[in-house]
């Protein structure tokens, strides 16, 4: 056995068992076969503005990647890394249109969906109006997304989104749709598409050990 001087450092993952970004990369990290310490960022304790968080990621956000002296902030900039230093089971396809279309997914959960409905938004929505009114500001921009990712997917969906392999916008797909059905009430049968790959990526290991509400910070049922 090797010595722990000898051994390769841990990867160190910072984040929040509810945050999708967060979700993404553990995907990513369990696909890889990748060993992680769990680092967990309690978000409504404001742990990302400690002192110590903020020399990991002065913006406050998680999920952030520590490799050896390599610190990543930024959950696509994470998948895109991971994928370049760990090339078992690759994330973008050689394919330039399938690559670019992966990208696109990718980037419409990441841009135009996920950030509308992150805890700063919403908490000042919330701060604004009231509960309900969040809730109706997160269903619609969840469902002006989800409508745009069905019109483009339900003629090119293989197995998964893009064909029949898991690729990268898979794992920014899964992680929305989740928190679409278990934050926000979101009708999935408007998206037969995106319902059907939700039900195959639950049959995914890797898939299935980053839910959420199995995180080692998840709220424990009583």
């Amino acid at each position: 056995m090797a010595s722990e001087s000898n051994e390769a450092p841990k990867l160190k993952l910072y984040n929040y068992w509810r945050s999708s970004c967060s979700q993404r990369v553990r995907i990513a990290l369990k696909l890889k076969g990748l060993d992680y310490e769990y680092k967990a960022v309690d978000l409504f304790k404001a742990e990302q503005f400690t002192p110590e968080f903020e020399k990991i990621n002065p913006l406050g956000f998680v999920p952030a990647l520590v490799d050896g002296d390599m610190i990543i902030a930024d959950s696509f900039a994470i998948i895109l890394y991971l994928d370049e230093k760990y090339p078992q089971h690759p994330l973008l396809p050689k394919d330039l249109k399938e690559k670019t279309f992966n990208i696109q997914i990718a980037s419409i959960v990441s841009s135009s969906i996920q950030p509308l409905q992150n805890i700063p938004v919403i908490d000042f929505v919330k701060g604004r109006f009231d509960s309900h009114e969040k809730i109706l500001w997160a269903q619609h921009h969840i469902n002006k997304g989800f409508t745009a990712l069905e019109k483009m997917l339900k003629d090119c969906a293989g197995k998964y989104a893009t064909g029949d392999e898991i690729q990268i916008g898979d794992l920014f797909l899964e992680p929305q749709i989740h928190a679409g059905l278990t934050r926000f009430q979101i009708d999935m049968t408007n998206y037969p598409t995106l319902a059907r790959l939700h039900e195959a990526y639950m049959q995914i290991p890797a898939f299935q050990a980053a839910i959420p509400e199995i995180q080692p910070d998840a709220p424990k049922a009583s």
